[in-house]
């Protein structure tokens, strides 16, 4: 059945100054659930000037009054056969209106691009039983399940030895080395659950744009003269829990079972703990093809909350 918005809501497209209103949604739904907002102004402000994000035709806000009560948005990523769904609304009327028009926007992606159908994404925290059955009702099936990992530091870490035969390079300030981390960041992510290989223009594009990273943050390995392994890293954690976060960390298949995973993982503890940081994070797929949780939790990670991505083949 078509959701109806109670009379008298209203609905505008968002701009950028809407990202204080959009935080505070979030940490209404997400503080009951998790402990805390698990967002930031800063990360409302980057889905809000998302490279790509259209807000007339990708995003919506639906207010009671002057109250926002809804923010839906829809991310799309290079060919946009996968697409992201962002949806909070204490109302679940409201959070079934804003699902309908993402998936509304998800099928003119799929016409755009000459797809007969379009997946879609969305997460739920495992905490929050009661969303995951309202998308299980709206459609939506389990896709995989990410844990977010953490390691606490309480002191200095000890910097790893750098693996026989390799080359550490840190930082990309110019446009090889970034195309480099490019080409190293597709291969090693193909065929992962959720990614979508983004031509350079537009993966640098929301590189620039992702207010937590600078590329004095991307960290590259290489070995026998070629770029094999890369460590993207970013501040989305330092505001909120005082950690460093790894965003991305991939090793070519011709360079696995080297040790290079474990020791970009331990190199970032060291960089981390002499920082200061409490402690660092990263996300990790627990149905991906690489052994990555296992790596993660041999050099002491552990969980410390689960989020489920469930997914709906919208057709066109």
């Amino acid at each position: 059945m078509t959701a109806v918005l109670p009379e008298g809501y209203t609905v505008r497209s968002p701009t950028k100054e809407d990202a204080q209103a959009v935080l505070d949604l979030v940490a209404a739904y997400n503080t009951p659930l998790i402990g805390n907002a698990d967002f930031t102004l800063e990360d409302a402000e980057d889905q809000l000037t998302e490279p790509g994000f259209d807000p007339e035709r990708d995003g919506r806000l639906v207010f009671d009054g002057d109250r926002l009560v809804g923010f839906g948005a829809i991310y799309g990523k290079g060919d946009h056969r996968q697409v992201d769904l962002d949806i909070v609304s204490l109302d679940p009327v409201v959070e079934q209106w804003l699902l309908e028009q993402a998936v509304d926007r998800a099928r003119e992606f799929g016409r755009e691009y000459g797809h007969v159908s379009v997946q879609a994404d969305i997460v739920a925290y495992r905490a929050d039983a009661e969303r995951r059955e309202r998308l299980a009702g709206w459609g939506f099936g389990p896709g995989t399940t990410f844990h977010r990992m953490r390691i606490d530091h309480d002191g200095p870490v000890p910097a790893p030895e750098v693996p026989p035969g390799v080359t550490v390079r840190r930082g990309a300030p110019d446009e090889d080395s970034r195309r480099a981390a490019h080409a190293v960041l597709n291969e090693s992510f193909e065929g992962q659950f959720g990614f979508s290989p983004r031509t350079f223009e537009e993966w640098h594009a929301a590189q620039e744009n992702h207010s937590a990273f600078d590329w004095s943050q991307l960290t590259l390995l290489e070995l026998d003269g070629d770029v094999v392994a890369l460590r993207s890293c970013t501040n989305q954690f330092v505001e909120d829990e005082n950690c460093g976060y790894i965003g991305r960390l991939g090793v070519l298949e011709k360079a696995r079972g080297k040790g290079l995973a474990k020791f970009l993982l331990r190199d970032q503890f060291a960089v981390d703990a002499a920082a200061g940081r409490a402690g660092t994070i990263l996300h990790v797929d627990t149905n991906n093809p690489t052994p990555a949780l296992g790596v993660y939790l041999s050099v002491g990670m552990q969980a410390v909350l689960v989020m489920e991505v469930w997914r709906r083949e919208v057709t066109v």
